[in-house]
């Protein structure tokens, strides 16, 4: 089927657990819940800039999206917990961080939902205690954009791929750079196997 609704590019996707509901952002200014099933929108986060990133939590109670810096608005991390109400009434996020220097290019959550890590376009990587609603670590170990991260399954090792022709592996809870995979371009994408 198709989900009709966005009105501009869709830069960003994901399903949550059990598959029953998709995240969508849009270069149309928006953030959207589908139900997967009928293709229909359940809720629209209307924001002042375009939709780079977006994701759903492990237990699919929290939806994240990130967007650009652009028109004069800040790049800024929301966090939105579903089962509240009054947040998805009223547009009012569980936690809003404006994020450093960079816009976010990629962003992954961490494991129980204590964490999330996000990239970005000067390829710094950040990761962020969710509980605080603060930052704990930054890397400055990529020199250009962060295209992608990926987590392992265990969730304690992030693989990051970027535009300076590598792909790193990072420890997720120190942001300590483990390994260096090396390329002839630009890398869009990693995984942990």
């Amino acid at each position: 089927g198709t989900f009709n609704g966005h009105g501009g590019a869709v830069w960003c996707i994901d399903c949550n657990w059990d598959s029953t509901s998709v995240l969508t952002g849009s270069a149309d200014n928006s953030c959207r819940i589908w139900d997967l099933q009928f293709g229909k929108t359940v809720k629209e986060f209307p924001t002042k800039s375009a939709v780079r990133t977006c994701g759903f939590s492990f237990s699919g109670n929290l939806v994240a999206y990130s967007t650009d810096k652009a028109m004069g608005h800040p790049c800024e991390l929301n966090i939105f917990d579903i089962r509240d109400d009054s947040q998805m009434k009223n547009d009012e996020p569980l936690m809003k961080l404006p994020t450093p220097r960079s816009k976010i290019t990629s962003a992954i959550w961490g494991p129980l939902e204590d964490y999330f890590v996000t990239g970005h376009e000067n390829g710094d990587l950040i990761l962020w205690d969710m509980r605080a609603g603060e930052m704990l670590q930054k890397s400055e170990d990529h020199t250009k954009q962060i295209q992608d991260i990926q987590t392992s399954k265990d969730g304690y090792m992030l693989i990051v791929a970027s535009r300076d022709n590598t792909a790193k592996l990072f420890d997720l809870q120190t942001l300590e750079c483990k390994k260096t995979y090396k390329a002839d371009r630009p890398v869009n994408s990693a995984a942990i196997s």
